[in-house]
């Protein structure tokens, strides 16, 4: 219960305090001029580190169990915060940057005890380092994952979303490790990162600055060392693979900075993402591919956490050398004319009439139009028992949508959001509860197995549609998308017994298809209002019989 309030007081906290520091921005100096190397091409305020940095506290300060850790761990925080935020205003150099950094780095080293010992079985029998070699390794894996964070800023909801899949791995871990203190500051900055993102996201309203960014990778490598080291059963390799994106992506691009002549500290744009963008990717799918590449090693890095140090060291060389030939090879084909042959000119073609003729899409919204009020009427009478007091909730809500049908029809899109929300949330969970016994297992499956239709005529929905206003999906979809469906599927006994991951696959799909179908109605809303109405109605009258 302590983390859901900390993920929801962070979440809250950071959603008020971004509109009112953005107001502020002018006035603080804090706005994001473009230049050569800008995305954008208008100013925007970079507050979002600042509204992070006092969404998080605030609930660590409240319940994160006190120790030198935490007290180290927000004084190094609040330290790289400021830094941040003055290089927000004046634009510091990297050296005075440095300075910061290594501040902070010796504050939660030698007040927090965070410091690399042991490299696990790369290193001889288990040998610990001796602290003239511990010390400074510690400080220069500190200062470079911070920056390696912070220069990962480069695409609208990157560094946030990367960080986000960090922190969630991270929190995940200590939970099943029962290290509360590392849980509950992950948790707060899960919470403090979805609302900024919220902000974020491509077309991004504001930007995160170097505030945000530097405490973000701070934080994430501070945490993922104090879980693997120690007397961790976590490799001490953990971190490598859980941030190994942004630290390849900075090696990489120093590497080419030295021997093209340059200083290694000169920005440019030779970044993954700028790669990405130069090959005409669309500025979405560029976070999107560069989130799945984080989402893989975070996958690793949380299935393999308590393998030897070798395997995981081979396994992250691998997925370097993957993602260096990748790019290679698709900066190399970007640039070569493609001559299609007569087969693919034939697809084309036919594809092409068929799109013309919207016959693919036509197919694919009758699907979802007779499909998802099916399913919601089917689902109403699954659960085993309605509890009060949703019989009397379901009537009242059924009355007042179909009032405001009659009566409102300005009101009506809002409602009905309100009621199917409603109706999906309650009639899943019930489910997941307990089911009636008439639906034998083989039936089960069939109705499972609609929800997946359900889907898949969905996409289809938004791949061929011509629509320009409505549903649209962004790069923090899938983020949700991956933290719903795998966390639920994780190897915990509480979550396996309420089978919570497809629990959270059924919530989705209607969640999702409903609010595409509401884009494609154009307004058009009272048949399916009906069908919310007829299925509130279902569950108010069995929960009297």
């Amino acid at each position: 219960m302590v983390l859901l309030t900390t993920l929801l007081l962070s979440l809250f906290i950071t959603l008020v305090m971004i509109p009112i520091l953005k107001n502020y921005a002018v006035r603080l100096h804090t706005v994001d001029i473009p230049n050569g190397r800008s995305i954008h091409t208008f100013p925007k305020p970079k507050i979002g580190g600042i509204a992070m940095a006092l969404g998080m506290i605030i609930p660590v300060l409240l319940w994160s169990p006190r120790g030198d850790f935490t007290s180290a761990l927000l004084v190094g925080g609040a330290l790289i915060a400021l830094f941040g935020f003055i290089d927000d205003q004046r634009d510091l150099n990297y050296k005075t940057k440095f300075i910061g950094q290594i501040c902070a780095a010796l504050i939660v080293i030698l007040h927090g005890g965070v410091v690399i010992r042991s490299l696990g079985g790369i290193l001889p029998d288990g040998t610990l380092l001796p602290s003239w070699l511990a010390v400074p390794l510690t400080v220069l894996v500190i200062v470079g994952v911070t920056n390696a964070i912070n220069l990962s800023d480069g695409l609208d909801g990157l560094a946030g979303g990367i960080s986000l899949l960090c922190f969630s791995c991270i929190g995940i871990i200590a939970y099943q490790a029962g290290n509360y203190t590392i849980a509950t500051i992950a948790v707060a900055v899960v919470g403090a990162i979805f609302a900024f993102l919220r902000f974020n996201t491509y077309p991004a309203v504001i930007f995160m600055g170097d505030a945000g960014s530097m405490l973000l990778g701070f934080l994430a490598v501070t945490l993922s060392l104090g879980l693997s080291q120690g007397h961790s059963p976590v490799s001490p390799l953990f971190p490598l693979i859980l941030l190994g994106f942004p630290i390849l992506d900075t090696l990489r691009v120093m590497v080419e900075r030295i021997a093209s002549g340059h200083s290694p500290f000169v920005a440019d744009n030779n970044h993954f993402h700028h790669k990405l963008i130069q090959q005409g990717v669309p500025h979405s799918k560029a976070v999107v591919t560069i989130y799945l590449l984080q989402a893989l090693l975070v996958i690793c890095a949380f299935v393999f956490r308590f393998h030897s140090e070798w395997f995981l060291l081979s396994l992250y060389l691998a997925f370097c050398s993957g993602v260096m030939s990748w790019f290679v090879f698709t900066t190399k084909s970007a640039g070569k004319h493609h001559h299609p042959n007569p087969i693919e000119l034939f697809i084309r073609h036919n594809w092409q009439v068929i799109r013309e003729k919207s016959i693919i899409i036509k197919m694919a919204y009758w699907a979802v139009l007779i499909c998802l009020p099916a399913t919601l009427h089917f689902t109403a009478l699954l659960p085993e028992r309605i509890p009060a007091p949703f019989p009397t909730i379901s009537l009242c809500l059924a009355s007042f949508l179909f009032l405001i049908m009659l009566f409102r029809p300005a009101w009506l899109q809002f409602s009905l959001r309100v009621s199917f929300y409603f109706l999906i949330l309650f009639l899943v969970y019930q489910c997941q509860v307990g089911m009636v016994p008439w639906l034998a297992y083989k039936y089960e499956r069939l109705y499972n197995l609609n929800f997946l239709f359900l889907v898949g005529a969905v996409i289809i929905m938004l791949k061929f549609t011509r629509r320009q206003n409505g549903f649209r999906t962004t790069p923090t979809d899938f983020l949700i998308l991956f933290i719903a469906l795998i966390v639920p599927n994780l190897p915990d006994a509480h979550i396996q017994s309420y089978r919570m991951g497809l629990f959270a696959a059924k919530l989705i799909a209607l969640l999702f298809s409903f609010e595409v179908l509401l884009g494609e109605l154009r307004g058009e809303l009272n048949g399916l209002s009906l069908h919310a109405v007829a299925a509130l109605m279902i569950v108010f009258v069995r929960g009297l019989v």
